[in-house]
């Protein structure tokens, strides 16, 4: 194995805030709504508030990806015909290398049909738009831990989180000594490594 395939790629691109789009075709509507999203849970809440918004619509279709791997993903055509809504909507975030993003069209039917290649053109067009508008931004991968040690390893531990220049947050030096510090993934192992020398001190994912 050579050196870089040791490298964990944790850095990945989403949009940075929340964009709107609109395509017109033969009377129809594609109002186009993108989101930066972590969770799916997240997802079915705003699905659930545009259906509500939009609910005299005839369409609410969908796509996300999801993870710094990309590997979450669904493609929704609520209704249209088979892989003419969705897969166009997703192939849009996946032309860009996006991630952690959702974008959902709505549809108001003008009474006459577009035909499948018609859909897809105008899914995509509107899609594209919500998109180009919000723009790119880069994120890093990485976890929130809770560390907890003694006084004595007190100096070790700090030195090591400004060393490592990380985030961290709820300090309670009490009874017990704790911090929740946050690490990108591709330094975690020596994060880790370097906690473990500092005697007493533990580590945990949170």
């Amino acid at each position: 194995m050579n050196a870089s395939e040791n490298i964990i790629r944790d850095s990945y691109k989403s949009i940075p805030c929340p964009s709107e789009g609109l395509f017109k075709d033969n009377g129809s509507r594609f109002l186009s709504f993108a989101y930066p999203v972590e969770t799916e849970e997240e997802i079915k809440e705003i699905v659930a508030e545009l259906k509500k918004k939009y609910h005299d619509a005839r369409h609410h279709c969908y796509a996300y990806r999801l993870g710094y791997l990309g590997d979450r993903f669904r493609a929704n055509d609520d209704g249209e015909p088979s892989s003419s809504a969705g897969r166009p909507i997703l192939g849009q975030i996946d032309s860009r290398g996006l991630s952690d993003t959702l974008v959902v069209v709505v549809r108001y039917f003008g009474g006459i049909k577009l035909g499948i290649p018609g859909l897809i053109r105008a899914y995509k067009t509107s899609t594209a738009e919500a998109l180009d508008k919000a723009g790119a931004v880069e994120k890093i991968a990485g976890n929130w831990y809770r560390i907890s040690f003694g006084y004595s390893g007190m100096n070790a531990v700090m030195k090591i989180l400004k060393d490592m220049d990380l985030r961290q947050k709820d300090q309670d030096f009490g009874n017990e000594c704790t911090l929740k510090a946050w690490a990108r993934l591709s330094a975690r192992e020596d994060f880790l490594k370097r906690l473990s020398g500092v005697e007493g001190c533990l580590a945990e994912i949170i």
